[in-house]
Order: C-alpha cells, then sequence, then structure tokens
C-alpha cells in the first residue's frame, strides 16, 4: 500500500508532467551524472557502492527523457581527467559502466552511440562498448551517447585532427585548408557529428561548472544545476528541470 507521502508525491509529478508545453521542450538533454563519491562517502561506503548506485539511476532517467519526447540524451559517465585517478577505483567503475552500457544495449530501447577518445580506455572497455554500439544500430529509438573518456577540449583536439587528415586525404594544403575552413567543418568531426547540439545541460551534485562537458556543442545551451547528487535524482528533479528550461527565453546570440 502506497503511503500518503508517495501518492502526494505520484501526483506532484503528474501535475509538473500536464504543465510543460510540448513545444519548448528539448529535443537533446546532456546530463553530467555528479555527485556518486559524496552520496558513498555519506553513507559510509565505498566509491563502487556510488558508482553503482548511479549506474542504477540511469534506465530510469532515460525513461523519463523517452516520455518527454527527448530525442539525444548524452550521458557523460567517464571523464579523461577521471582517467588518470587511481586505478583502485578507476578499474571497478569501468567494470560498472561496462555492465550498464551492456545492459541498456541488452533491451534495445534506444541506440547506442559512444562519445569519448576509445584510444585511452582499455582495449576490452572498448571491444564492449562497440559491441553495445553495433547491437543497437538498427533500433529505430531515442539516441544514447554515452560519453566515456570524454573531454570537451581532447574532443576539439580530435576534431582537428581528423579534419586535417581529412583534407590531407584530398590533397588539399593547409593554405588552401586556411582561407575555406568554417565552423561547420570542425563540426563534422565532432564525437556528435550529425546530431542537434544539446538544448539543455543538467548537472547534478550542486557544482556550478562545466567541466570541459560538450563544450563546443553547448555554445547556447540552457545549463540546470541540482543540489541532489546523482544517485539521489528522481523524476521530479528532471521535471523541475525541464519547467525551468520551457519558462526560459532562449537567447542564442550570447
Amino acid at each position: 500500500m502506497r503511503s500518503p507521502r508517495d501518492l502526494l508525491y505520484r501526483a506532484y509529478n503528474r501535475s509538473l508532467t500536464k504543465s510543460l508545453p510540448a513545444d519548448r521542450l528539448p529535443r537533446h538533454v546532456g546530463v553530467m551524472l555528479d555527485g556518486n563519491r559524496r552520496w558513498a562517502k555519506l553513507r559510509g561506503a565505498d566509491t563502487a557502492h556510488g558508482h553503482r548506485a548511479g549506474a542504477d539511476n540511469i534506465r530510469p532517467l532515460l525513461g523519463w527523457c523517452e516520455e518527454a519526447g527527448v530525442e539525444v540524451v548524452t550521458l557523460w559517465l567517464l571523464s579523461t581527467d577521471n582517467l588518470r585517478r587511481d586505478a583502485r577505483e578507476v578499474e571497478p567503475l569501468l567494470r560498472i559502466i561496462q555492465d550498464v552500457v551492456t545492459e541498456l544495449a541488452d533491451g534495445r530501447q534506444w541506440r547506442i552511440n559512444l562519445v569519448g577518445a576509445a584510444h585511452l580506455l582499455p582495449s576490452d572497455t572498448v571491444q564492449v562498448l562497440r559491441a553495445a554500439v553495433d547491437r543497437t544500430a538498427d533500433v529505430d529509438g531515442m539516441v544514447v551517447n554515452v560519453a566515456i573518456g570524454y573531454g570537451g577540449r581532447q574532443e576539439i583536439a580530435d576534431a582537428v585532427r581528423s579534419l586535417l587528415a581529412e583534407a590531407a586525404e584530398r590533397g588539399t594544403t593547409l593554405e588552401e585548408l586556411s582561407t575555406t575552413l568554417e565552423v561547420e567543418d570542425i563540426a563534422e568531426h565532432l564525437y556528435t557529428k550529425g546530431q542537434p547540439d544539446p538544448d539543455l545541460v543538467i548537472r547534478t551534485s550542486g557544482e556550478q561548472r562545466l567541466g570541459g562537458f560538450l563544450l563546443w556543442q553547448s555554445a547556447h545551451s540552457e545549463f540546470y544545476f541540482c543540489e541532489a547528487y546523482w544517485p539521489d535524482f528522481r523524476k521530479v528533479d528532471f521535471l523541475r528541470a525541464l519547467r525551468a528550461y520551457a519558462e526560459r527565453e532562449r537567447r542564442f546570440g550570447g
């Protein structure tokens, strides 16, 4: 039997959902899943426990996004900076990430896309992630970008490197490239090429900084900072982020 508090919570969620204008909701939502370690520390648990709790909250989030009509979700699961942490933390985290991405792919509900510098990851991790991408390549559903080994500066460097290699294959000189290069040319070599830029970026845990997430793509994004640590992020928090986004007047000129 549901408690009065649960009933009130559900009623509030329904009210929030009904109040959201369908024509003012984001197509692409980026989420910085922050606060797993601090969540675990508050409970006297180890870091891996926090990461597992965070992983358990990913599928519910994706369900909420799908209900709201979101077309693309980008989840920042592991940064390039995270890779420099102690191996005793990184190795369990990589296994947790492999497990959650595999579970998402096995469901064949959403199309998985790997976003990040794969060459910085262990080969067995890359193999698991690419298998998940391959298994969902034909899924006609919401695109889920899993940002693993991701850093915004690294992405831009990789994009420029790819652009230069492509130009060299065509026989284009650096002098010629310098006279024709446009912003769109670099965008075509980003990890998220072909996708809309994020309309809304959500960061949990109370931190109010970008931290290198989608540096290029978020130039015109709206940001929403939530105090809850990621494992405690609830549907009501997500709906409040959508409400805040819908209430803003977007200005694309800076």
